[in-house]
């Protein structure tokens, strides 16, 4: 088995993009902080905190850490459990079900290989896991990249800082997790999240 995943890494790295666009109830985008590198390993390495945006010296920090936006994308972990429902899904060994649900979350925890759920997946405030549009689109090739598309209908306040995407409505096999800068919304904010994942 060890083989195959490693196999599989050669032939499908799984490059996986998420776009994620923040609105107001009149539609309107609100922008968000678009992290650069500097930001990602510092909170990667847990030397920052996904919540430092919250934090009262988020201001002198914010130019060194990246720039506002009207949408913020960013890179995930491809975890090892999802490398193994990847390999079930190609040759139906083991039965896994399609990765098609989209979660978040308030966890801190930076992502790692061995995660297979959220750290504090969030169950209300109309931030519930849900199961996205799935469909393929194209990058390079034609149908090359699968594509999962979310709009989140914000009920309450969150500081949103993990997002992953699974194969079950609850419970489930975790596929790829992010952990990023906090994502502020409050009621009638609109979330809308686009997972890209291509070979």
């Amino acid at each position: 088995m060890a083989q195959a995943l490693k196999s599989l890494n050669v032939l499908i790295p799984l490059k996986a993009n998420v776009e994620y666009q923040l609105r107001d109830k009149e539609g309107k985008v609100k922008p968000i902080f678009q992290e650069n590198a500097l930001c990602r390993w510092l909170l990667k390495t847990g030397l920052l905190s996904p919540l430092w945006i919250n934090a009262s010296y988020s201001k002198l920090l914010q130019p060194f850490l990246g720039r506002w936006s009207d949408r913020r994308v960013i890179r995930n972990l491809v975890v090892s459990a999802g490398k193994a429902g990847i390999a079930s899904r190609i040759n139906g060994a083991g039965g896994e079900a399609a990765f098609t649900y989209i979660a978040l979350g308030t966890g801190t925890n930076a992502a790692a290989a061995g995660d297979t759920t959220l750290q504090t997946e969030l169950s209300t405030s109309g931030l519930s896991r849900a199961n996205a549009t799935a469909s393929r689109v194209t990058t390079t090739v034609t149908n090359d990249t699968a594509q999962l598309v979310n709009t989140f209908s914000v009920t309450g306040p969150q500081a949103v800082t993990e997002s992953g995407v699974l194969n079950a409505a609850s419970v489930g096999t975790l596929l790829a997790r992010q952990v990023f800068s906090a994502i502020n919304v409050v009621n009638t904010d609109s979330l809308q999240i686009t997972w890209k994942f291509s070979n």
